[in-house]
């Protein structure tokens, strides 16, 4: 049996009262469409200072706190490589939203989603972090 290479990823829902969540539409070929801001831990950090940092970089907006709800894994078997996000979701936030080089960062409800183009597996994710809200 082959040892598969992990990477460590997040994601983050930022939500308001209003029910509306942040997302963004994603430009790169190999995950395009709609899903939660979020991308890759780097050595020296935690996961939680991963998020928050992609966050300000994709988004613009401070997280204040973050509370982890979940995770979310897929493999590449022929790269021999196993995806891991940590999935986190904030109300506690601060700032103005500024375009992303990843795509376009936008508030949207979920009745909204209804024909747009999404993510591979964004509606498990979407459902993962909204449990107990």
């Amino acid at each position: 049996m082959r040892k598969s290479k992990v990477i460590l990823t997040n994601m983050c829902m930022l939500y308001r009262e209003d029910g509306s969540f942040l997302v963004i539409d994603r430009k790169k070929q190999d995950w395009p469409g709609i899903n939660f801001p979020g991308g890759h831990v780097e050595d020296e950090e935690s996961i939680p200072e991963s998020v928050i940092r992609e966050m300000k970089e994709e988004t613009g907006y401070d997280l204040h706190s973050v509370e982890e709800c979940g995770y979310f894994e897929w493999n590449v078997p022929k790269e021999e490589v196993r995806h891991l996000a940590i999935l986190f979701r904030s109300k506690d936030f601060s700032g103005n939203i500024h375009p992303s080089k990843e795509g376009e960062v936008f508030w949207i409800k979920e009745e909204d989603l209804k024909g747009k183009a999404l993510s591979l597996d964004f509606d498990k994710v979407l459902e993962i972090c909204k449990k107990g809200l």
